[in-house]
């Protein structure tokens, strides 16, 4: 009912603004009829045949000075000649019916229009009326020059169109570009058909001593990845564990980082896939193998192995990993059939638990870094996500551990029936590659010979690794503030920037990272020339995976760590692991120059956040004594 009344009241008032204008422009030529005398009849009518445009122009009153008669309706019509009646509304406007044009003659009477929004008229001959001879050229409104009737052309739709104002021209339709099957393009020459790949152009000289991969039943989709990764020969992990396998045991292996033992499962599962083909149709989130991984930069590392290994076998891969959009990984379950899954166990078990992935169908599970894992607290749900796994005799299963324990190999026993151990044992722990120094400092020291060392020319990319996460938020503060860029690289970042600074280490945007242990296993990064432990790790198994991620294939690196009154009774058990005596020394006069003088912002260490229960997978296992960067007050 509201709605009703005030839309009455809205026209009311419209129809009542519109009465006020006519009254106004009646009372504005009668005082301009008045004054004109005898011609108020010709003013009159040039002043209502000229267009609506010069109607509603600017309006000219009387001269100042000049008196204006108040003159009714029979006076007006009286000195202009014409008849008036008391109907009549406006007599100024009013014409004879001899002295109206023929073409306007017979032409209905024009409508008032309604109130609103106005609508563009068409331009044509009929709305333009006749300006008497006498006006002036400014008055007169500009029309089209007609042609003649003998030299008309006929009307085109063009013509037709271009006569129309803008508002009712109708837009031509918009010319697509032709496609290249329409033959409307340039002919391009065709492509070479390129010639299928076959197992000769993969050749390999035999070595004694070594495997070659066609030594080990790969199949040709197989080979020709491999062949593509530039590979040749199988490295003992890769061997021993693809002849295990093949014989019928379950597998559990021990080497150290960068053996290739990701290949090693990756390798054996696509070929038992092969082997052993499902129909497409299966249900999806049902994979067929099953990888468990601690951190989620591993999980990441084996899809991208996954990905080059199996590029030619048709499987889909899969990884599983918190700290990532949960809707997007569940769509991408649900959207086809899985034969392999790489997973933490926080994020997996949420999926099976709410009915996602469903883990009867593996055929082989493979627990990676499983050392690692005991450590960080994993095993209740690994134990967990195996007892939803079919029986230990229906399935392969394989383990691989940097260090064989004996709490490592209770667990093997429990989810592997007579597990086979592989241990391969090399020459060195340490890779001959790296060089290692060890620079015996003071503590208020460790960042100036760090500042110093990075500020060396072609020093190249530098990883920098720290026991504590907020000791590395302080170490890449105080890095930026002397001028130094750089990327945090910890538990504490969420893995969607985890991710784009790994991506950009790769590539070469960033050259220098601080991280934790979490890029101690699993990141895979070439030519990274130098690994500058600012803390000593606690353990010494540590240290190897830390310097293990330079002078990797064959190319050579530096390992540099600084040993404080802290940290330096670690240095004996890490010569006992390794096997070798570490080279240790003071620092240089150039490492110990003053740090230069800066105006910047300095550190102020965040308040801690309350923990909210989710792992991150990296940092030191235990605490230990403060050291880093001098603290300027």
């Amino acid at each position: 009912m509201q709605l009703l009344v005030a839309r009455y009241l809205f026209a009311s008032c419209s129809k009542q603004i519109m009465a006020i204008k006519i009254l106004k422009s009646l009372a504005t030529r009668i005082r301009n009829g008045s004054g004109q005398g005898a011609n108020a009849k010709a003013a009159g009518n040039s002043g209502s045949d000229t267009p609506r445009k010069a109607q509603h122009g600017k309006r000219r009153g009387p001269k100042q000075g000049a008196a204006t008669p108040k003159l009714d309706g029979k006076e007006i019509a009286a000195s202009s000649g014409e008849t008036w009646r008391p109907g009549d509304k406006s007599p100024g406007n009013r014409r004879s019916a001899s002295s109206k044009p023929k073409s306007e003659s017979s032409a209905p009477p024009r409508r008032r229009r309604k109130p609103g929004k106005r609508k563009p008229r068409p331009i044509d001959d009929s709305t333009i009326l006749s300006q008497p001879d006498d006006a002036p050229e400014a008055s007169k409104p500009e029309r089209p020059v007609k042609a003649p009737e003998s030299q008309e052309q006929p009307k085109t739709p063009e013509s037709c169109e271009q006569s129309k104002p803008r508002a009712q021209r109708q837009r031509p339709p918009r010319k697509r570009r032709p496609r290249a099957e329409s033959g409307a393009e340039k002919p391009t020459k065709p492509a070479e058909p390129q010639k299928p790949w076959s197992i000769d152009d993969y050749k390999v000289d035999v070595v004694e001593g070594k495997t070659r991969f066609h030594d080990v039943g790969l199949s040709d989709e197989i080979l020709h990845a491999v062949s593509e990764l530039g590979f040749e020969y199988c490295t003992p992990i890769q061997a021993r564990v693809l002849q295990e396998v093949a014989d019928g045991h379950n597998v559990a292996g021990r080497a150290q980082t960068g053996t290739g033992k990701t290949a090693a499962f990756l390798l054996l599962t696509f070929k038992q896939f092969l082997q052993n083909p499902l129909p497409k149709d299966r249900p999806c989130g049902r994979p067929r193998a099953l990888v468990i991984a601690p951190t989620r930069e591993l999980v990441v590392q084996i899809m991208r192995d996954a990905e080059s290994i199996g590029k030619y076998c048709g499987m889909r891969s899969m990884a599983v990993y918190g700290g990532t959009d949960y809707e997007k990984q569940e769509r991408a379950l649900l959207k086809s059939p899985i034969d392999l899954i790489a997973a933490t166990p926080g994020r997996l078990l949420d999926f099976q638990r709410k009915g996602k992935i469903d883990l009867k169908g593996v055929e082989i599970l493979v627990i990676d870094e499983a050392d690692r894992m005991l450590d960080m607290g994993f095993i209740p749900d690994v134990r967990t996500i195996i007892r939803c796994t079919p029986p230990k005799e229906k399935r392969r299963s394989l383990l691989f551990s940097a260090t064989l324990t004996d709490d490592v190999m209770r667990l093997a026993s429990q989810w592997m029936p007579d597990p086979h151990v592989v241990e391969i044992e090399p020459d060195q722990v340490a890779v001959d590659t790296v060089k290692q120094l060890v620079y015996m400092v003071r503590a208020n020291q460790k960042f100036t010979v760090l500042h110093n060392l990075l500020k060396r020319p072609n020093i190249g990319r530098v990883l920098i690794f720290a026991n504590r996460r907020d000791q590395t938020e302080r170490i890449a503060f105080e890095l930026k503030r002397y001028g130094i860029e750089c990327e945090l690289l910890s538990g504490a970042v969420n893995q969607n920037r985890r991710e784009r600074v790994l991506e950009d280490f790769r590539s070469g945007k960033v050259m220098t990272v601080v991280a934790t242990d979490v890029a101690g296993r699993g990141l895979h990064v070439d030519d990274i020339d130098h690994v500058v432990n600012f803390d000593l790790p606690y353990e010494a198994e540590d240290y190897v995976h830390r310097i293990g991620r330079t002078g990797r294939a064959g190319a050579e690196g530096t390992a540099v760590s600084f040993a404080c009154e802290d940290e330096s009774f670690t240095i004996p058990e890490i010569e006992k692991y390794i096997g070798e005596e570490l080279s240790c020394k003071y620092a240089e006069e150039s490492l110990l120059k003053p740090l230069p003088h800066t105006n910047a912002k300095q550190y102020v260490r965040p308040p801690r956040t309350p923990n909210r229960g989710g792992r991150s997978g990296g940092g030191g296992r235990r605490g230990g004594p403060r050291s880093g960067p001098p603290r300027r007050r």
